[in-house]
């Protein structure tokens, strides 16, 4: 048997930028995803602590230490630029092996860079 289980979670960044005119994603600082062992085109669901709102897009790599947290395409319509998202990635494991698994879990400063 298989279960889904927390993989990566960037908790707490700065959404900084909001680009309705793009196709769709959001794009997160190198340094962020690298932390969080996130790659580029991973499904990853976000969270926008200012208004409730949940939403899933797949991941875009931001220049190296940039601080960048860019909410593309409709995405764009489910923050503002200064709201404050958390970003989470699963994983399917076998449910014996999940039971020591420990997620990839940051914890960036407001500016969005590493502590």
């Amino acid at each position: 048997m298989t279960i889904e289980l927390l993989k990566s979670k960037i908790h707490k960044v700065a959404v900084t930028e909001a680009n309705l005119n793009y196709v769709g994603s959001i794009t997160i600082d190198e340094t962020l995803m690298e932390a969080a062992h996130l790659i580029e085109n991973e499904k990853v669901q976000v969270l926008n602590v200012n208004n409730g709102e949940r939403f899933e897009t797949y991941v875009i790599k931001g220049a190296k230490d940039s601080g960048i947290i860019c909410l593309n395409g409709p995405a764009a319509r489910k923050a503002c630029v200064g709201d404050v998202v958390v970003i989470i990635s699963y994983c399917s494991m076998d449910f014996e092996e999940a039971k020591h698994f420990k997620p990839w879990i940051i914890f960036p400063t407001k500016e969005n860079k590493l502590p």
